[in-house]
């Protein structure tokens, strides 16, 4: 699974990619990226969404990339060498801009009255759209920037609910969002946890590269151990390492 996430250029990579094909069962549906600041979250979520554009060429369904454009454009996202910036695939990610948390549950609100369904929808610093202060006063209720995550939240689940189950025999829509970590696990984990079906998690390892793995515990592979990338940044370009099998 954490090949998704990386150009699959090697001959390693590419056999990772085989073993373990990202899956359509229910249980990789709705994902989540959780990471420190500056480890690369937005180019991860990039690298998805190009591989899911091009795995989904011949049903012509695109991706869509939720984001706050002046953070994007301020931060943009760093891709594999080997990608030409020019491909045709880039075309078929559908770029979706909003400023909180309302313009989330619009699209969402509204995902029922699609005629084609995306292959996947990706957000990025989901937990930043949720302004604490103003879903306090909203809510009435020092929670209530919690209150406003599970109910959106509980919504997205909904839309891609219903949007598998009238694709039917097509690969199902996926829906990864991602959320900056602060410590040994994300903060709002007790509530993604009962929405999410998939966390994955990056921690630097000390030396200028990054790990990213799979927490949750049906994502293994044949021999029982989780799947471990290494990745780094360097030279403004995204560079997966090695993926190996972890404890």
């Amino acid at each position: 699974m954490v090949g998704r996430f990386f150009l699959s250029t090697t001959t390693t990579t590419k056999q990772h990619r085989q073993n373990h094909h990202f899956s359509s069962s229910s249980d990789q549906q709705i994902m989540l990226l959780a990471g420190p600041p500056s480890c690369g979250k937005t180019s991860l979520l990039f690298q998805f969404a190009f591989n899911t554009a091009l795995d989904n060429t011949n049903n012509n369904n695109k991706v869509v990339f939720i984001c706050n454009r002046s953070k994007l454009e301020n931060k943009p996202p760093y891709f594999s060498k080997s990608i030409d910036p020019s491909s045709d695939v880039f075309q078929r990610i559908e770029m979706k801009y909003v400023e909180d948390d309302q313009g989330i549950k619009k699209y969402f609100a509204a995902f029922h009255l699609l005629k084609t369904f995306p292959a996947a929808v990706i957000v990025d610093d989901f937990g930043d759209f949720f302004d604490d202060s103003n879903c306090q006063a909203k809510y009435n209720n020092q929670r209530g920037r919690d209150l406003a995550i599970v109910r959106t939240l509980a919504l997205c689940r909904n839309a891609i609910t219903h949007a598998n189950e009238r694709m039917e025999s097509r690969p199902p829509c996926k829906l990864l969002l991602s959320d900056t970590q602060h410590g040994d696990t994300p903060r709002l984990l007790f509530i993604y946890k009962r929405w999410v079906h998939s966390i994955f998690t990056i921690k630097g390892d000390g030396m200028q590269s990054f790990l990213l793995k799979n927490n949750t515990s049906t994502s293994v592979g044949e021999s029982g151990s989780k799947e471990v990338a290494k990745y780094s940044i360097a030279l403004q370009y995204l560079v997966l390492e090695d993926i190996v099998d972890g404890e």
